[in-house]
């Protein structure tokens, strides 16, 4: 009679621990349902001016449309850089890209890359639990293993390593890589957009159950320009509005997804762009809109680019925000929702949180903060509030629109076009942006990147 209980006992125990084991595998633990999921979805030179919710007449973009109608739609966000390298090199870290220690632009035989002493946001976030996947272009770095995504915080990578105009034959074949390994050589780049959509919605699906991140940085609208078969032909603005289009069919995608599997109100989709247009390839750029110049340059046209944010039941339908944001903040506040904090080693991190912006609060802090405008890790413009102080400038087009009168003072309030310059009317702005500067160069200069500090 005793090992008959003993018997019914050790099956009743051992049937609960197959029904919890079920259950975890179907249903979000309350841990971490207090963690959203994030994905960030990042153009590569998408600008300004590009999408149909930022005025664009003939880009249709009803899905990122549809972001902002229904989350907040950020009119001062900045990108961390004018350019690919760095630009990503802010996201993934929250820091300026002087602070790296290589190129603004690495190419494939680049011998440095992301440092491993870098906290990555998917580190952190892997770190608090999620499982993390990047889809689409690196650009971090490719000459060493460390360099690469999966050892860089990323449970899986399906991408190209680098941009995708640096082909034969001044470069190598680029790869399409899976993990650390090559998937296929010179593959064809019209199935890249519809190839990374998939992959991250089936992550989603498999992870449905426990905090996820998605890193979406796609290959478009860069030149050279390759819509899919879908999508070629189709938008009144030739094959840049192509590519832009079938980028928003990708977002409405994963948008549809987190409906159906019943994720949306516990899911930060922000969308946004690496840099500006790229203005010098003509018909095949993107448009700035109504501010001057494109990729490459520090004008606002370079680094002020489309910020989208979509959580339903946490951010407001509608919200049109003013505040000054960037890329380098969206580290800092995915590592603050999901319980993290920055690493406190004396390594300075550059962005702040502003998820008490995403919950419909202000933050009088972030008003005044300075905001640093780097060329080729050569500090080039400072903003603080309305003003903007311009210290060096450059355009790929080659233009000196004031003559070479430096500094140049604007500001972006009244005049975001950048059109009329306030120097002389307001020499005590110049000079407190000027020391700003210089006390930014001087902490930047001592601090230096981990390069040499092995």
């Amino acid at each position: 009679m005793k090992k008959k209980v003993t018997w019914l006992a050790g099956a009743l125990l051992g049937l609960l621990l197959v029904m919890s084991f079920m259950r975890s595998g179907q249903v979000r633990s309350a841990d971490a349902a207090d963690k959203p999921n994030i994905i960030i979805l990042f153009c590569d030179d998408l600008g300004y001016g590009d999408l149909s919710a930022y005025g664009h007449p003939t880009i249709r973009t009803p899905n990122l449309d549809r972001m902002a109608a229904e989350g907040m739609k950020f009119t001062n966000f900045y990108s961390g850089s004018p350019a690919c390298t760095a630009s990503r090199y802010a996201l993934l870290t929250g820091r300026f890209p002087v602070r790296s220690g290589f190129e603004w632009v690495l190419y494939p035989k680049s011998e440095r890359g992301i440092h491993p002493r870098e906290w990555t946001l998917a580190e952190g976030l892997k770190s608090a639990g999620y499982a993390t996947a990047c889809y689409g272009k690196w650009h971090l770095g490719t000459t060493k293993k460390a360099y690469l995504p999966l050892q860089n915080g990323f449970d899986e990578y399906v991408g190209l390593p680098y941009s995708n105009d640096m082909l034969p034959p001044q470069h190598p074949p680029i790869a399409l890589m899976e993990g650390n390994d090559t998937l296929q050589l010179n593959p064809d780049q019209a199935q890249l957009t519809a190839l990374y959509t998939e992959r991250a919605k089936a992550f989603i699906r498999k992870h449905k159950a426990e905090p996820f991140f998605v890193y979406l940085p796609y290959a478009m609208p860069h030149v050279p320009l390759h819509p899919g078969e879908k999508f070629a032909g189709r938008s009144p603005r030739g094959t840049y509005g192509d590519v832009v289009e079938e980028i928003d069919w990708s977002a409405g995608e994963i948008l549809e997804l987190l409906k159906a599997e019943g994720l949306d109100e516990n899911t930060l989709v922000f969308f946004t762009s690496d840099n500006g247009p790229w203005i010098i390839k003509n018909e095949l750029g993107g448009s700035a809109g109504l501010l001057r110049d494109g990729k490459g340059s520090t004008w606002e046209g370079g680094m002020r680019v489309p910020g989208i944010a979509r959580w339903p039941g946490t951010i407001k339908a509608g919200t049109l925000q003013l505040q000054q944001a960037s890329t380098l903040d969206l580290y800092t506040t995915c590592l603050a929702l999901a319980g993290q904090s920055p690493p406190i080693d004396g390594r300075s991190v550059d962005g702040r949180d502003i998820s008490a912006l995403l919950h419909g609060k202000q933050d009088t802090t972030l008003a005044d903060r300075p905001y640093f405008y780097y060329g080729p890790h050569v500090l080039q413009a400072v903003r603080k509030g309305p003003w903007k102080l311009h210290l060096i400038t450059s355009s790929q087009t080659g233009r000196d629109y004031f003559n070479g009168k430096l500094p140049l003072l604007f500001n972006l309030e009244t005049d975001p076009s950048e059109q009329y310059g306030l120097s002389d009317a307001r020499p005590e702005i110049v000079q407190e942006l000027m020391e700003l500067a210089e006390q930014h160069k001087r902490q930047a200069a001592q601090e230096g990147s981990f390069w040499g500090k092995e």
